[in-house]
């Protein structure tokens, strides 16, 4: 009995010293940051859509789509956003956290992934530049305590920047697969490159509800705007004031062991320092990443486009010989180009897309933003075939967080309001707003006239029936979740 109870102690002392040393090498630490009071940072809620904190601030337009503004050092350019953005991020954790159980409904599943997640991200701190620390840390100062549980705020919101990256090696629950395409000299109306993308990356249709335009004016670098939503400082889609764009497309990448640098940091970097696509690919060089991306890379001051393809162990940079190029999710490097024995149907999607992408640049021949945003837009497979909504092979799927065109010589960028890339792309000039960014608090800050207008799909019975789809796909999968839960 005595000798039972020995090992009985033993063990529990073996898994209580396991979990003590699980969370001590798993717990990330703040960076050391100034203290800054209340009374630096004035409040002062205009409207339910305008609040101003200091010299920044955030408003919704009547599109739906919030538009933020931030300058300052890193951890008061993170203090500002969070405190601006408080609901909005608190939102956004709720819903992404009830994806992640939707996906996952087994409490012990979930516990078992957040203690793997803990551990699998031990490391991100070292591959992560101290300055966007110090921003996530402001940030996390208006994060919710309701999710403590999961990982204290500033854990929380520097993990979920390597969510996009998680995405990767998801690829079966399809939470990854954008579309990308140029189009320059000879394709474009006046010889000026445009860029069209869709983003889709899919969290669930409430996810992508409270989508946000940052204009972020950091103290060193260069001024830039890109798409977000509440929490995220890294980027997925934006354009900086030298003309240098920059887009993430998710390849396939193998299992990876431990996190660095997510794929959404290492693009704010580039966006954020890089003004020509040779500084872009210099800085893509110096970090290590844990999935497969690409980055697609526009430049105004030259005229052209670049891809720069990442995997974990080589970083390499194609320039397109002809006047266009279609990114979707596979390499174009034939050094990192998969076998066909590795290939998967999110691979054969993904051929399908560029092909499809490329015949439709075949049939228009001379693009302006409109014809951009067609494509963008464009529901069906080759030769106008109807492959059915929400098909992966489609370039719209129905499940963009965003979709947006840029014009990099002109300092232009349109980003499409919800549902989807089909409400109207709102048009915003960046040299016009970063000259003068405390008028924009009060007045319009997009281009009325410059707009794209809505998708006539949404008005049609089509677009209604696959909302009806939808609904009714989503309850019955809700009920028989709730019926194999309860076996």
């Amino acid at each position: 009995m005595k000798k039972r109870y020995k090992i009985l102690i033993a063990i529990v002392l073996i898994v209580a010293i396991a979990f003590v040393y699980l969370f001590s090498v798993t717990k990330m630490h703040e960076p050391e940051h100034p203290e800054i009071s209340g009374s630096e940072l004035t409040v002062n809620v205009v409207n339910d859509s305008l609040i101003t904190c200091s010299d920044s601030w955030l408003k919704q337009n009547r599109f739906g789509i919030w538009e933020l503004y931030i300058q300052g050092d890193s951890y008061s350019m993170g203090l500002k956003n969070g405190i601006l953005t408080k609901d909005l991020l608190q939102y956004q954790e709720k819903v992404f956290v009830e994806q992640i159980n939707e996906l996952v409904p087994s409490k012990f599943t979930c516990s078992f992934l957040r203690v793997f997640l803990g551990w699998f991200n031990r490391k991100m701190l070292d591959y992560v530049p101290e300055e966007y620390q110090l921003e996530i840390a402001g940030v996390s100062k208006s994060a919710s305590s309701q999710f403590n549980f999961i990982a204290p705020p500033f854990q929380r919101i520097m993990s979920y920047h390597g969510a996009h990256d998680m995405g990767h090696a998801l690829q079966s629950l399809t939470l990854v697969g954008c579309t990308s395409f140029g189009v320059w000299n000879g394709f474009s109306a006046d010889s000026s490159l445009l860029i069209g993308r869709n983003f889709d990356f899919y969290a669930g249709d409430r996810f992508s509800e409270n989508k946000i335009i940052a204009f972020v004016k950091p103290e060193n670098g260069y001024p830039f705007m890109s798409v977000t939503w509440g929490g995220m400082i890294g980027v997925v889609s934006g354009m900086n004031t030298e003309g240098l764009t920059i887009t993430l497309n998710a390849e396939p990448s193998g299992i990876p062991f431990i996190s660095k640098t997510p794929v959404s940091i290492l693009a704010r970097k580039i966006l954020q320092y890089a003004s020509t696509i040779d500084e872009a690919f210099e800085i893509a060089k110096e970090y290590e990443i844990f999935v497969s991306e690409s980055f697609l890379i526009g430049s105004g001051k030259e005229n052209k486009v670049a891809l720069i393809e990442k995997t974990n162990k080589q970083t390499t940079l194609f320039k397109p010989t002809i006047d266009r190029i279609t990114v979707t999710n596979h390499f174009i490097n034939s050094s990192l180009i998969q076998t066909d024995k590795e290939k998967t149907d999110f691979n054969d999607a993904s051929h399908y897309r560029m092909e499809l992408v490329n015949s439709l640049i075949d049939s228009i021949g001379v693009f302006s933003v409109e014809e951009v945003a067609g494509i963008l837009r464009d529901r069906k497979g080759k030769n106008g075939e109807n492959i059915g909504f929400g098909n992966e092979k489609s370039i719209n799927q129905l499940i963009a967080h965003h979709g947006i065109i840029f014009k990099p010589q002109e300092k232009k960028v349109w980003v499409s309001a919800a549902p989807f890339q089909l409400g109207t792309f709102v048009a915003y000039d960046l040299d016009e707003i970063f000259a003068g960014p405390d008028s924009f608090a009060t007045k319009t800050t997009y281009l009325s006239d410059e707009n794209i207008a809505p998708d006539e799909f949404l008005e049609g019975d089509e677009y209604s029936q696959f909302l009806q789809y939808k609904n009714a796909l989503s309850t019955i999968q809700h009920k028989i979740k709730k019926q194999i839960n309860n076996y």
